[in-house]
């Protein structure tokens, strides 16, 4: 038995209980966690904006030790440190075929497989494919990616999620240029991943936006140059503070309607807005077609920042090893599975990092 933190049904309280795991099967290792960061996109599948099979073990930014592997396994062997990889591609799909492994359209098929099951013997499922809220897991072995060297274990979980998205949404999606000016609208966990990533890239100047003022200090840590405490008037603060033209680059992590349309406005003519935040269905953003000519803008999504883990992660280590990569500053809260729902009020109310469940 090991103790999970298990969802219920949508819009339930999360239920820390025992959880009784099976040996790894062909193709399966089993993980013993070191830690799991507390995402925004678990709060959004407790609620409902996000939909997965319940009942449910959540948590899908991890790292642990390989515990046992199953029939098969030969890329990772008991003993070794992994990093959690919650979205891993098939390789076959068309979206794999074109190179887009982060839009693989079979990387949540374990997500609705029976994993687990509780003491009562109710069947339980993998949240998204990983089931990191635990002290152990098991998964498939394409979920599993070596652990760098030099990067503490606990740390290294932030790879998993938060540092690929935002350093992703930056690099990849984004592709900001040495000496541009860039906006992060949202200093979560993954903001945060993109203010250090906007840096990494050389921005002249990087502007970060959030509610809360008390966020500031830790904004700036990360690389702000800029902090703007949002505002009905956020669009026309960060314009004046760019001469009256715009960022070059917006970078939204929140996913909300409002938040999207400011990040949109406050972008220069002919630059880039970017949607990393994940919203949900009521969020409708609306605009017209004489805007869109005028401006030309360019407005696009990105999914786990269009990122590849398996090149991208080694990437990340050495910013790690160098010093230009500060995983430690993004935690700001370290609890135990029972202060994840707190963690997640936290997150609802705007306050803090990121939150890293620590076994």
């Amino acid at each position: 038995m090991v103790r999970a933190a298990v969802l219920p049904a949508i819009g339930s309280p999360l239920e820390i209980t025992d959880i009784e795991l099976p040996d790894p099967g062909p193709g399966q290792v089993r993980v013993r966690l070191a830690a799991a960061g507390v995402c925004h996109s678990d709060l959004s599948l407790t609620n409902g904006t996000m939909r997965v099979p319940v009942p449910a073990v959540l948590g899908h930014e991890g790292a642990g030790t390989v515990v046992a592997v199953g029939e098969g396994v030969t890329r990772v062997a008991p003993g070794d440190g992994v990093v959690l990889n919650w979205a891993p591609s098939c390789g076959d799909c068309h979206a794999c075929g074109l190179g887009e492994v982060w839009l693989c359209g079979n990387a949540l098929t374990g997500a609705g497989a029976v994993y687990a099951r509780r003491a009562d013997g109710t069947d339980l499922h993998p949240g998204l494919n990983v089931a990191a809220f635990a002290q152990e897991t098991v998964v498939a072995a394409g979920c599993v990616l070596p652990a760098p060297e030099g990067v503490p274990l606990a740390d290294a979980a932030l790879l998993g999620c938060a540092v690929l998205t935002g350093y992703g949404a930056v690099h990849h999606a984004a592709r900001v240029r040495a000496g541009e000016t860039v906006a992060v609208l949202g200093v979560g966990g993954v903001g945060l991943a993109a203010l250090q990533a906007a840096r990494i890239a050389g921005a002249a100047r990087v502007l970060a936006v959030d509610v809360s003022a008390g966020k500031e200090a830790l904004a700036r840590a990360a690389g702000a140059t800029d902090y703007v405490v949002a505002s009905d008037r956020t669009a026309r603060d960060l314009r004046d503070l760019t001469g009256g033209h715009g960022v070059d680059v917006a970078v939204e992590c929140v996913g909300r309607a409002v938040t999207i349309r400011t990040a949109w406005e406050s972008t220069r003519r002919g630059g880039r807005t970017t949607v990393v935040g994940i919203g949900g269905k009521d969020q409708q953003v609306t605009f017209n077609a004489l805007e869109i000519f005028h401006w030309g803008r360019t407005l696009s999504g990105c999914v786990y920042g269009n990122a590849d883990p398996a090149r991208d992660v080694p990437v990340l280590a050495d910013h790690v090893r160098a010093g230009r990569l500060d995983l430690g500053l993004m935690v700001t809260d370290r609890i135990g599975l029972e202060g994840i729902p707190t963690a997640f009020a936290n997150m609802e109310a705007g306050r803090g990092g990121r939150a890293l469940v620590v076994f």
